[in-house]
This record gives C-alpha cells, structure tokens and sequence, in this order.
C-alpha cells in the first residue's frame, strides 16, 4: 500500500472517530452546558430580587404576608420566599421537585439564605427542567452540522497538504527508481523540495547511482580491455601449435598434448568472445531496429541444432504463431538467446528426450515464448544463480563455461526482456520468455 494512501486511510478513520466519539458525547455536552447556563440564570435572578429587597424592602415581595410565592403562566419559572428560622445553609443549587398548584413538576431551583432587619429568609429560585432541555436537539443538530463541515473542510485540507508534502517523494521514485535502466545514462536534477528528509533522500539516491554507476563502468571497461588483451596472446599460441602440429613426423605423445592443450586454447577463446560479446551488448553497441518473426527464428536456430537432435534421439515440438511479429529487436542477440537457451535445453536433457516451444499472448501487451525440456532440471537452491557469470551449474559433469545463459540474461535486460525459470530435479526445465509489445 502506497504511503499516501496509508495517509488517507489514517486521516479519514481519524476523522471519523472523533466524529464518533463526539456524537455520543454531545447529548451530555450539550445538556452539561444548557444546565451551566440555567444555574447562570438562576443567580442572576437571585441577585435582582436581593437588589429590589435591599432597594424597596421586603414588602416588595412579602406586602405583609409571611410567605411569597410566585410562578409564570406555564409554570416554567416561580420565586419562593418564607422565613428560614435557625437555618444557615449556603447556597445551593440542585434538581428538585415542587407541587404547583397540584401539579408535582421538576425545577433547576436555586436555594439561598439572606438575613433582613434581624429575620432570615429562604429565597428559592427555580426554572422547569424540561424548559431547559427544549433547546437540547435543535443545539445537537447545528453542533452536528457543524462538526460535520469541520471534518469535511479539514480532512479535504489534510488530503490536499498530505498530498503536496508528500509530491518530492512521488517524483523520487518514478524519476529514480521506476523506469530507471541499468545503467543509469541519462541525467535527472535534484528534486526542488524545502523538506530536509526528502533532499537527503534525493542526495543520497544520486549518490549511490552515481557510485553503482562508476562502479559498472569499471567493470565493463576491465573487462573489454582484458577481452582485447587476451586475444592476441591466445591467438599467437594457437598459430605455434598449428606449426608444431605441421611439423614433420612429430612425436605421438606430443601431438597428443598439443592436440589437448589447443583444445583448452580453444575453450579459453570462446569465453573472451563471449566476454566481448557481453561487454558490446553493455555498451550499446547492437542497433534495436529489427523485426523478428519468433517462427521463423526458431527455424533458423534448429537448423543450427538439429543435428545435435539427432545425437541425442530427442524429439522436438514447436507449436508457435507464424503471424506473431516483434518489433524494436536485433535479430541477432535475440537468435543468440533463444540458441542459448535450446542449447542447454539439449545438453542437459535425456536421451530420447522431448523438447517443446510454444507461445502465448498475454492481455496487458505482453508476448510469451515457453521452451520446456524433460532433462535433469535443476535444483531449487541453484535457479536463482543460473544467470550469473562463470556460475556453471552442478547439474552433470558436461562442458560448460557458465556463460551461455549469463548472455541471455544480458541480451534479455538490453531489450527488456524478462526470462523466468521452473524446474523439478529428474522431471525437466520450463524457460518463459516475455517480450512487451509496448
């Protein structure tokens, strides 16, 4: 999962949550703060009646009665005055029920002690609960909408931000990392980012590409160099065996040695050129222009085999598209991995053996060449070398250099071409080969 949707994902269930937790929160909220705003209420109030008392006298209220009562029309607010005796309890203020009129109703009623010329009095101010509570849902509902647009606009402002912070690290990755062939030719600037963790990165990446880079060069150039140079003494020592072949009557013991070590010569000339050939393909020295008609390369390469077929009574099966036409290829290093690759399929196989080519056109623009053989397979722990070069696979004791399918893999790579590989020891070898048609 890509970072920016990670991002997205915590943001948005984030977003949520909260949004959750505050739905159920609200109700008690909401009533917590319509209760702190009543008690509010309820002290004002006390404080203008103890204003009209102090300013007019208590007559104002009690006009020589012991008692005051008094209640609005629905009874949704009443004041309560009556002498207090002895009691001196601070003020309160608390949920309680009162008679009205025989009606028993629920108040927010605030109770206070005052004392006036030498008599104490309880002075009682209360509110009807359910008053209170009416404006409850309406003040839930515009709460709701209100969290509802925040979550919107701020998750909308996240995405945005999460998105522009996280752009240098988007470019580099599909400038550094995808796409990028080996090795890394073309040029690509710093990323512009003023975030120090991503110009680090970039730094760090260009650095490394550049050493990988130097690195290669030196590796390629070696070997070029010392493919050229070993050429020249191979040849001189092949040419001084030729004479003393050449020579008269020459000893038969010896002719044997010279016979054996000009077949070593031999093998050792095969692997500069293979070295060469490596390091030409490394250096771009083979034009992509050509078409390839998989058919009839196929044909052209079994003629070169065929009569190693026949050595071996292997029976070979093609069942190939004589239409299929690839394009942007150099026929040549394609006929030279395909050879590879029927080659080995071959020397490694059985007598009386099978060897099968098909293909197949995959959706998604690729095209697959299948050669299965029914050799002796190879074991699980070595697939993932049979690429590497000089890495000759202890799969029989037969000659080989371990470079045959090191030049497919780099002929492969030069045209972006997959090559995979399944086998089971004693049962035989599959080589998928997939060329993209894009």
């Amino acid at each position: 999962m890509k970072l920016f949707t990670k991002l997205t994902l915590f943001i948005t269930l984030s977003k949520m949550a909260i949004a959750i937790l505050f739905v159920l929160l609200l109700p008690f909220l909401v009533e917590d703060i319509a209760f702190r705003y009543n008690d509010n209420y309820l002290k004002e109030q006390k404080k203008k009646v103890l204003s009209v008392i102090w300013k007019n006298g208590i007559d104002a209220y009690l006009q020589g009665e012991e008692n005051y009562g008094s209640y609005t029309m629905l009874k949704e607010e009443y004041i309560s005055m009556e002498p207090a005796g002895n009691s001196n309890l601070p003020d309160t203020i608390a949920t309680l029920q009162r008679v009205v009129e025989g009606d028993t109703l629920t108040y927010r009623v605030l109770s206070h002690i005052f004392t006036y010329q030498h008599n104490r009095y309880m002075l009682e101010v209360g509110k009807k609960t359910a008053t209170i509570s009416q404006y409850n849902r309406p003040l839930q509902k515009v709460a709701l909408y209100v969290l509802f647009g925040l979550i919107v606009l701020t998750t909308l402002a996240d995405l945005i931000f999460t998105r522009l912070l996280l752009r240098p690290l988007g470019v580099i990755i599909s400038t550094r990392l995808v796409n990028r062939k080996f090795p890394f030719k073309d040029h690509v600037p710093a990323i512009k980012t003023s975030t120090t963790d991503f110009r680090y990165l970039d730094d760090s990446l260009i650095e490394l590409m550049s050493k990988i880079n130097e690195a290669f060069e030196k590796e390629r150039e070696f070997t070029s160099n010392a493919s050229h140079e070993l050429m020249t003494p191979i040849t001189i020592l092949q040419n001084k065996m030729e004479n003393l072949i050449a020579e008269d009557s020459p000893d038969e013991e010896l002719q044997r040695k010279i016979i054996g070590m000009m077949k070593t010569l031999n093998r050792l000339k095969k692997i500069v050129h293979s070295l060469l050939l490596i390091s030409r393909i490394e250096n771009d020295q083979f034009p992509k222009t050509d078409n390839v008609s998989p058919h009839l390369l196929l044909t052209e390469v079994m003629e070169e085999l065929e009569h190693r077929l026949e050595d071996k009574q292997l029976q070979f099966n093609m069942n190939v598209s004589r239409e299929m036409m690839l394009h942007h290829l150099n026929h040549d290093l394609i006929f030279q991995l395909v050879y590879n690759l029927l080659n080995n399929a071959i020397k490694y196989n059985i007598p009386q053996g099978q060897i099968t080519v098909s293909d197949q056109l995959l959706p998604g623009e690729m095209y697959q060449l299948i050669i299965s053989d029914t050799g002796i397979g190879i074991s699980e722990q070595e697939i993932s070398t049979i690429f590497n070069r000089f890495k000759k696979v202890a799969r029989t004791e037969l000659e080989g250099y371990g470079l045959g399918l090191s030049i497919a893999s780099t002929i492969a790579r030069y045209h972006g071409i997959s090559i995979t590989v399944s086998s089971v020891v004693n049962r035989g070898s599959t080589f998928t080969v997939s060329f993209p048609l894009v």
